[in-house]
């Protein structure tokens, strides 16, 4: 396998100036902190201060105090500030893509993909809240005589949990229509990635949010995480599906809202009429971006046998063509992994595959002359039911090829899992293609892309279906799960009740011919 070559320097590293600042910005501190270290170098950011239950309780209490002034605050308002935030993030983005590299090891091509996903959120929600927000006026039960009022009201005070593995697009693109609604939102990033959204809140108030409004509470979830959704309003939450399973239980207990993305096992399809060097070349970004970490990559690739030796010589070329490294600018195709546990995840479902009769077509292998948690991104040939990469989430930069005799084969093999997050279909003929996706079970699918053309469509809804997740975000669905709808409706003149004198089984006739007059009337 082609490789680059050893880093001959350490990557820069973040200035004292930025992460001390960060780190003490108000994130109480009264549990013992944590030391947080750079994936690709092993060497340490900084102390993380971590919050105790009081610290969390301040937190809240901070937290309604302000959504309360906040909620009062004009929809357009809201969004200006969104919108000053989106230009913040665009004019400081080499600070925050150095957060985001140092804290996950991902390359730099990467990293943006977060910050062009903000920059469409912020965009997007900026503009439509104002519409998507204001008073409806829906008919009445009985016309003129009716009149109802819709009305928005915010849900108080929004959790987002998110994870390490997108660490600015999770924290952020979730929180911005929660604040926009109009409500207070507390964070719990993950401890290794807590700068980057301590930076965010740090920008959005730059940009104009009012303090104590997006505050961050820091802990790991099995400690913190029961005691912020024990006081939460509705719960956001990006990670696993076992993980899911479990707020959704404690969301349930409290009869509050949730929303959850979780994991996912997503098959891409090459048909028998694809552009096959383009698949080839567009499937190294759908598998390996940030290093396969993205619940949204592509695990298993199903080619039509009339084109599976062309796509795999040509697709496992280009994933022998890639650089890594993990230097701060854009001259690596693909960084490195973020934990040991997801170095040991990647080596034992290889090493399984490979024991089990597998064959490695590309990689297979760790790089510690890289760094200590570098694997190479690697394809699989001849994985079958019994090996472990076969059905679970490996989460990592490894993908199986399977050969397939027929569009019906890849489809029956694409919905052979529990999971329905992302899926991807390659076609020279669009409506065949649209065709094949409307059969996937998959909360998404893109035609001739990997996920990007419908993770980056933020005016549609986003989300996975079966153990991948319930609820969606982006879209104007992404905006109103965060309120709750009142309807205010005055009667006039007339009672909806018999007249005086009038039977009730008067009434039942009267009512049953004005029923009648309106759906001939074509009436709501």
């Amino acid at each position: 396998m082609t490789t680059a070559p050893e880093l001959t320097a350490e990557p820069t590293a973040l200035p004292t100036a930025l992460v001390k600042p960060l780190f003490e910005r108000g994130v109480a501190g009264g549990a013992p902190p944590v030391a947080v270290f750079a994936p690709a170098t092993g060497h340490k950011i900084g102390d993380l201060p971590q919050s105790s239950v009081a610290d969390i309780e301040r937190a809240f209490a901070v937290a309604r105090h302000a959504q309360r002034d906040w909620a009062k605050v004009a929809v357009k308002q809201r969004a200006e500030i969104v919108r000053r935030f989106h230009d913040i993030v665009l004019a400081e983005q080499d600070t925050i893509l150095d957060i985001v590299q140092t804290e996950t090891g991902k390359s730099r091509p990467h990293a943006f993909d977060e910050i062009a996903d903000v920059a469409l959120n912020a965009r997007y929600y900026a503009t439509v809240a104002p519409k998507l927000l204001a008073d409806r006026k829906p008919r009445g039960v009985l016309p003129v005589l009716t009149s109802v009022e819709v009305h928005n009201r915010p849900k108080g005070v929004v959790a987002v949990i998110s994870p390490w593995n997108y660490p600015l697009a999770l924290a952020v693109s979730d929180a911005l229509p929660a604040l926009i609604a109009g409500n207070a939102v507390i964070a719990r990033p993950d401890n290794q990635t807590a700068l980057t959204a301590l930076w965010a809140i740090d920008a959005a108030e730059r940009a104009g949010l009012p303090r104590g409004l997006w505050q961050a509470v820091l802990g790991r979830g099995r400690e913190i995480g029961g005691e912020v959704i024990a006081r939460a309003d509705y719960v956001d939450y990006t990670g696993s599906s076992a993980t899911g399973r479990t707020i959704a239980q404690q969301a349930g207990e409290r009869l509050i809202g949730y929303s959850l993305e979780l994991g996912g096992k997503n098959p891409l399809l090459v048909l028998a009429d694809a552009d096959v060097s383009k698949a080839a070349k567009l499937a190294v970004r759908a598998c390996f971006s940030s290093a396969g970490q993205l619940c949204e990559s592509m695990e298993r690739i199903y080619v039509d046998a009339s084109v599976y030796d062309q796509f795999v010589a040509e697709f496992v070329g280009n994933v022998k063509n890639m650089s890594l490294g993990g230097e701060l600018d854009y001259s690596r195709d693909m960084g490195s992994l973020t934990f040991q546990r997801q170095l040991d995840t990647v080596s034992a479902h290889v090493d399984d595959a490979v024991a089990k009769g597998a064959r490695v077509l590309a990689g297979g292998r760790a790089r510690p002359d890289l760094g200590p948690y570098f694997y190479e991104p690697t394809v699989l040939a001849d994985v079958a039911p019994g090996m472990t990469v076969y059905r679970e989430e490996t989460f990592g930069p490894v993908v199986s090829v399977y050969k397939v005799d027929s569009d019906d084969a890849a489809v029956e093999a694409a919905n052979d899992t529990a999971y329905g997050l992302n899926a991807s279909v390659w076609s020279r003929d669009v409506n065949r293609g649209k065709e094949i996706a409307a059969r996937i079970n998959a909360g998404s699918v893109n035609v001739n892309e990997g996920f990007s053309a419908a993770w980056g469509s933020v005016d549609a809804p986003s989300g996975g279906l079966g153990i991948s997740g319930q609820g969606r975000r982006h879209g104007p669905e992404g905006l109103l799960k965060y309120i709750d709808t009142q309807t205010i409706a005055v009667q006039r003149v007339l009672p909806i009740a018999p007249l005086p004198g009038m039977s009730e089984q008067m009434w039942a006739k009267t009512m049953t011919l004005v029923f009648g007059v309106m759906k001939t009337l074509r009436q709501k």
